[in-house]
């Protein structure tokens, strides 16, 4: 790459994908050797590029078998039953999808409607519970609505606070952050409620309010989500996604 080229990678306006690229490495900040599982591209990406830059201690997995570098080549094997084993022992930070979340971080990815007879049939409750339970989970959203960030979920299959405190199983349950294509967010509002921690340039807070079915926690003053390094942006746009395959799941 040319000196010109450089410069131009560098000074071109940061995109809303980058901005969630950047919000989702940071859910892993400071989290030391853990599994790093990350549940679609954007989260990948953010994984990644955490590795690379402030948690390098990261441990990266095919999502098979197979612990990998930052080149994806397999570092070591990773059979099923030590899996599980980090699972139980809080050894690993997923980041996930959600069809449907509510304020206290209780997530859906089973149906739509009715359990006895859904309106829409989806992946099915899989280790959500599980994941919730025993180590860190967070949650991506590329399509911020009020669709998705219900009152109520339809059916629970990730836990959130509220229900964990209810059954007496908090210890191992944490929930780091959400991140949409609009902004981040944790659940340190009251009771453990979903609370707007940033919003991502070009976003404003009332957007967010209006695209959210529940009351959303907010300080007075919400900032913009952190802009990228200089040497950030080279890692995402020339090493870690030179197709662009993030504008394709968040359009800005």
């Amino acid at each position: 790459m040319t000196s010109t080229e450089a410069a131009t990678t560098a000074t071109r306006a940061v995109s809303r994908a980058e901005y969630c690229v950047i919000a989702c490495a940071e859910a892993w900040r400071d989290n030391g050797e853990v599994l790093a599982s990350p549940m679609g591209l954007i989260p990948s990406f953010g994984a990644r590029l955490a590795k690379r830059t402030f948690s390098p201690d990261l441990l990266l997995t095919d999502g098979e078998a197979m612990l990998v570098g930052l080149d994806g080549t397999a570092e070591g094997w990773l059979p099923y039953r030590r899996h599980l084993t980090m699972v139980t022992g809080g050894r690993r930070h997923v980041m996930m999808g959600a069809s449907q979340i509510d304020r206290f971080g209780n997530q859906n990815i089973s149906c739509i409607g009715d359990w006895q007879r859904p309106a829409r049939q989806l992946l099915g409750v899989r280790g959500a519970p599980v994941n919730t339970l025993n180590n860190p989970v967070s949650y991506w959203v590329p399509k911020h609505s009020t669709r998705v960030f219900v009152e109520r979920v339809d059916m629970v299959s990730g836990v959130g606070y509220d229900r964990a405190e209810a059954a007496g199983v908090t210890r191992f349950h944490r929930l780091p952050r959400v991140v949409s294509d609009l902004g981040v967010f944790d659940f340190a509002g009251p009771g453990h409620s979903m609370r707007l921690v940033s919003v991502h340039p070009g976003v404003t807070v009332e957007e967010v309010r209006a695209a959210t079915g529940f009351e959303l926690a907010a300080a007075e003053e919400v900032p913009y989500t952190r802009e990228p390094t200089p040497d950030e942006l080279r890692l995402i746009r020339e090493v870690i996604d030179p197709k662009g395959l993030r504008d394709r799941e968040v359009r800005g």
